[in-house]
């Protein structure tokens, strides 16, 4: 075999069908849908008008539907460009930056080998299959009972349990006429010169078994059951077969979930992935014992544009997040970025999802972080601006981070943030002398705490404790913007369907309000064709009854009321106009959250001097004839559509 397989998956990974497809044919803006990774266009292969040629990044597949052309990365480079396959996987090969390997018949050798080793695999996984339902399986299943595991999750993810003795699995694999060669080869045992005859790894644990993305079993993860076990967490050495930075647990059914439009979701073990999926968050990976990599960052954004990473709101998470943050910037590209979700601090999404329920993970999701907002909190944490050479470092800093990131339309964006963020910072309009104390002292610098811990009464408490700051509680009315974004979707969910990524990132004032636009879009994405009536039924139905009366009320109220009655393109027109009004209308409101939450973090005083300029400017967004001027620019377009 000149090219082995793992070979050409190698390039597979690296390279998105579409950059391939792309360079010739142009995409349909209207039809392809980036987000999901389907893009359509006009076949090469055959004239048409219309466009019938699909690529899927997720599948790493193209096939037209008019002339049935269909295949890989390699096939449309040999079939359109008349290249032989040694030249097709030579040209991208080297494209996705790996050397050719050389022909060897050896190495076919070992590929063959690497076949015979999936069998080895599989009969393990269902060795311990069947240990975990076996008489000595009773302490796994007690384990998974009070973790929430139900029995189709454990059968979904083939979970298993691992004898506590040395040589059960290699006896078993013993009968079956696996060679000891073979399970050492797979991880299955454990060897070495001072070790008479080789044993098994696993030994009284829960297993996991990890998969490739064709759901072949590649390694295993076991949780240990004894107390006095010395890896709580043990997984699987690198193999022929495993190679762990380049895996994700649970990465072949997320990408599947993904297609289908399920929001891709990194979270950090096992049973978090179980406890999400469960929740119905299909789209869940962890990596396997090691901090996120690259090729692993690089497998998510085959699956979506903005994987919603989550991290513990600890500092220990803060760090971790910091990290991967680093690790993102050189491959950002235009639309491929990351966001990240901080939980309450020492809680992990199974921990989060069996106490409050799946609405309180979603509300988690929803307040993701943008990349840069994380920048911004890494560069200034634990620092205290109150000089002009602690400032000066922090610019420093935050413009390296910057410069790191490789594509040039991308790294020019974040600088134009980057540069008006400093500006409001440190280069804004001239804030109030600060009042002076009670011995007739201004206040010195602001003293930094611990992540998590609430800041003392005074400047900082008092403006934390400012509506404006806080933000609108469970019970708020409904703006006319929310009122409009909510209630055209409910009165009109046939518009929704380019709209829902629009209404995910878009933040709504009280609880109510917040969890009955993640509802909308959850019923909206699992229902596409569902009729208005069915819809507000289910949303009743789910307890959303008093906040979508609130919704529909205000439009009544504010003589909106014959929306139900519009055409769908009248209301699609003007559901965007709203949307684009809030959008430049809601930067205050955003920022200010993003600063109160960093503040809640570190009270240090570059986040206390933003939020008074957040104050003093929303003070003055908000004055009765903004307000009034607000909502007529709302209420005109449905005047002019």
């Amino acid at each position: 075999m000149r090219f082995p397989p793992s070979f050409l998956d190698d390039i597979r990974a690296r390279i998105p069908i579409t950059d391939v497809v792309g360079r010739r044919v142009t995409w349909d803006k209207r039809k392809s849908n980036p987000g999901r990774g389907d893009y359509w266009a006009c076949c090469p292969f055959h004239g048409e008008k219309t466009p019938s040629f699909h690529a899927d990044n997720r599948r790493g597949r193209y096939h037209c539907f008019g002339c049935g052309a269909s295949g890989d990365h390699f096939t449309f480079v040999t079939e359109l460009d008349g290249l032989s396959f040694p030249e097709a996987v030579s040209q991208l090969a080297e494209e996705a930056g790996l050397p050719l390997p050389a022909r060897d018949p050896q190495a076919e050798r070992r590929e063959a080998e690497r076949a015979s080793l999936h069998d080895v695999m599989e009969k393990a996984t269902r060795f311990f299959e069947e240990a975990l339902h076996g008489p000595e399986g009773g302490k796994a299943r007690a384990y998974l009972r009070e973790r929430g595991i139900s029995a189709e999750m454990q059968s979904r993810f083939r979970i298993g349990y691992a004898p506590s003795g040395r040589n059960a699995l290699r006896e078993c694999l013993a009968n079956a006429n696996v060679l000891p060669e073979q399970m050492i080869e797979a991880g299955l045992l454990i060897s070495g010169e001072d070790i008479a005859v080789p044993f098994d790894r696993f030994r009284d644990r829960v297993m996991f078994p990890i998969t490739d993305f064709r759901g072949r079993v590649i390694a295993f993860g076991g949780r240990a059951l004894s107390p006095e076990a010395q890896a709580k967490y043990l997984n699987s050495p690198e193999t022929p077969l495993f190679h762990k930075s380049r895996v994700l647990f649970n990465g072949q059914a997320a990408r599947g979930a993904s297609r289908r439009g399920g929001h891709v979701v990194a979270v950090e073990g096992y049973t978090d992935v179980i406890a999400c999926v469960s929740a119905g968050f299909e789209a869940t990976v962890a990596p396997l014992g090691t901090a996120l990599t690259e090729d692993q960052l690089r497998l998510m954004w085959q699956m979506a544009d903005e994987p919603v990473l989550c991290f513990d709101g600890d500092e220990a998470g803060l760090k971790a997040a910091f990290r991967v943050a680093d690790l993102a910037l050189p491959h950002l590209q235009p639309g491929k970025s990351v966001r990240f979700a901080l939980l309450p601090g020492g809680e992990d999404p199974d921990d989060l999802i069996r106490r409050e329920g799946p609405e309180a993970f979603r509300r988690v999701l929803g307040a993701a972080k943008p990349l840069i907002d994380i920048l911004w909190m890494s560069a200034g944490y634990g620092l205290d601006l109150t000089t002009p050479e602690r400032r000066a470092a922090f610019e420093r800093t935050i413009r390296a981070a910057v410069n790191a990131i490789s594509h040039a339309d991308v790294r020019r964006h974040y600088e134009m943030t980057v540069r008006e963020r400093l500006e409001q910072h440190f280069g804004g309009a001239r804030r109030p002398p600060r009042r002076p104390s009670a011995d007739g002292r201004r206040s010195g610098p602001r003293q930094r705490f611990a992540p998590g811990q609430a800041p003392p009464a005074g400047p900082s408490a008092s403006l934390l404790a400012n509506p404006l700051v806080r933000g609108g509680g469970r019970g708020a009315a409904p703006s006319l913007s929310d009122a409009t974004l909510l209630g055209l979707l409910m009165l009109h969910p046939e518009i929704a369907a380019e709209r829902l990524e629009v209404l995910a990132e878009t933040r709504f004032s009280g609880g109510a309000l917040t969890e009955l636009a993640a509802a909308l879009a959850a019923r909206l994405a699992e229902a596409p064709g569902i009729s208005a009536a069915d819809l507000r039924a289910g949303l009743e139905q789910d307890g959303h009854g008093p906040a979508m009366a609130a919704v529909l009320q205000k439009l009544q109220n504010a003589g909106l009321g014959t929306l139900g009655e519009a055409e769908a393109a009248h209301a699609a027109a003007v559901w965007d106009d709203a949307a684009h009004l809030r959008l430049r209308a809601g930067t205050l409101s955003i920022e200010r959250q993003a600063v109160a939450a960093a503040l809640g973090q570190e009270a240090s005083e570059i986040h206390l001097s933003r939020l008074r300029d957040i104050q003093e400017q929303d003070q003055r967004h908000l004055r009765p004839d903004r307000v009034e001027e607000t909502e007529a620019a709302i209420v005109h377009p449905f005047k002019q559509h």
